[in-house]
């Protein structure tokens, strides 16, 4: 496929986190497993109902707007957007067409074409047994916000992470949890290959791919879709279509032919009035704005000479960037110019690993940041060494204890006096002739193994360095 390059435009659908519906109030809850319990007749389309606007929904499309640098339209309304779907129970679905809440803004370099708000649909469940198909509509008139970008995307990696960076804003944001294994995030492709003829522009046809719920997902069916449609084009035309993506096959597949703007037969919604958007009090939105994942990246840079993968492991999570930002704060009251570097190892190796170990979130969480300052100040001093501080932490982590006090009660301070530790080095020495007669032959590695074995019967306390020294002297 040499001679064809990608064009490849994304749309994301986000179920925003609301108490409430988008034009009713009925619950919004995304863990709800019984069909058909958080539905009223408005979002049933009940003949006679009317729709009430989410206040709260529309402003955290507004939010995100403002965290991707667009417009917020001055004047927005509601449309009708025709068509007839089982899941889809009034027959149309009130979306956004000629004037979304946010026009334009851009990510990752990718520009954005507008930012709108619509409801969602409810669910078809297939029951294999029965072969009947089965309707849930406890999603049905969700706020789902809709991000369009342009075409502007060359590459699935691209795609990816553009696709990773938006989640992960929305999650900062707090206006949704993006799950994309949930629904709560759900990416279309739309993808086309064009070439250079004679200095001439061909584009060609359009095809999109709908519904993708993994990063996988979206990476393999762009991957795909460059193969095919290369081959189509080589005997003929890529037909314009709708197609969905098989996990198990990794291909995409034909689901039906793409229905142009005017199919959907858009016209306003007469039971909502457009209305202003600085009703809603926009500088204050503006004002509640968290800190964002980049300014993040930049400042931990800045603040504590961490980037790469050290520092996207804080940034994907803001509970334990928090977490670690008053950790290094308290750090600073015990001793001014201990490494950061040393408490986040600790941190998001050791801390976090007991945590998913034993199911603990940061909420149930007994070690307070302080305590793991303290903690890495005693390394510092040389008071404890790396196997007693993992067993101090790992008690620190059962009972929320101070690590100075278990450090005293539990004997575990290292061991740096050469008095206490020649003893242990003459016991190994005697009781390990051949690793001594290795080492006369030349064999240094046999140090170390000597010191593995005094580390084991010191229980970890014996400082490595100084046991190294008499080693070397007793040898």
């Amino acid at each position: 496929m040499p001679n064809y390059i990608p064009t490849i435009g994304l749309e994301i659908h986000v179920e925003l986190k609301t108490k409430t519906k988008m034009f009713c109030d009925s619950l919004n809850n995304p863990e709800e497993n019984h069909p058909n319990t958080n539905v009223c007749p408005v979002c049933l389309g009940h003949s006679g109902t009317l729709p009430t606007i989410n206040k709260e929904a529309v402003k955290s499309v507004i939010r995100v707007g403002m965290a991707l640098g667009g417009e917020i339209n001055p004047q927005t309304k509601f449309d009708r957007k025709n068509y007839f779907y089982p899941d889809l129970p009034k027959g149309y679905q009130i979306s956004q067409y000629d004037q979304p809440l946010v026009l334009g803004g851009s990510l990752n370099g990718i520009t954005l074409t507008r930012i709108h708000l619509e409801e969602d649909t409810g669910r078809l469940l297939h029951d294999p047994k029965t072969n009947m198909t089965l309707v849930d509509f406890n999603r049905a008139s969700v706020p789902l916000m809709e991000l369009v970008t342009e075409p502007d995307i060359k590459s699935a990696e691209e795609a990816v992470n553009f696709a990773k960076e938006l989640q992960l804003i929305l999650r900062y944001l707090d206006v949704s949890s993006a799950d994309m294994e949930k629904g709560q995030m759900r990416v279309e492709v739309n993808i086309s290959l064009g070439k250079w003829v004679k200095g001439v522009w061909k584009q060609g046809t359009k095809v999109e791919i709908k519904n993708l719920n993994s990063f996988g997902a979206v990476a393999g069916c762009i991957a795909y879709e460059i193969k095919r449609q290369a081959e189509v084009m080589k005997k003929g035309k890529v037909h314009q279509e709708t197609r969905g993506w098989d996990d198990g096959k990794y291909e995409t597949v034909s689901q039906r032919s793409k229905e142009e703007a005017h199919d959907y037969r858009y016209f306003p919604e007469p039971d909502l009035p457009p209305f202003e958007t600085a009703s809603l009090g926009l500088e204050e939105l503006k004002d509640s704005l968290p800190e964002l994942p980049a300014a993040k990246r930049d400042r931990f840079k800045k603040e504590y000479d961490l980037e790469g993968a050290k520092a996207e492991s804080l940034i994907i999570d803001q509970r334990l960037a928090e977490f670690f930002e008053n950790a290094v704060s308290e750090l600073k009251t015990f001793k001014e110019g201990l490494n950061p570097q040393i408490l986040l190892n600790y941190l998001s190796s050791d801390l976090v690993g007991l945590m998913k170990e034993n199911e603990v979130s940061f909420n149930d969480l007994k070690i307070k940041p302080e305590s793991l300052a303290h903690l890495v100040f005693l390394i510092d001093q040389g008071k404890v060494l790396s196997r007693g501080a993992k067993d101090i932490l790992k008690k620190m982590f059962e009972t929320g204890e101070d690590p100075e006090d278990i450090l005293n009660n539990e004997g575990l301070h290292a061991m740096s006096d050469s008095s206490e530790l020649k003893k242990v080095v003459k016991d190994i020495i005697a009781e390990n002739p051949s690793a001594v007669a290795d080492y006369k032959k030349g064999k240094t590695a046999s140090v170390q193994f000597m010191i593995g074995k005094a580390m084991s019967k010191l229980k970890g306390r014996g400082n490595p360095e100084v046991l190294k020294d008499i080693f070397i002297k007793n040898l």
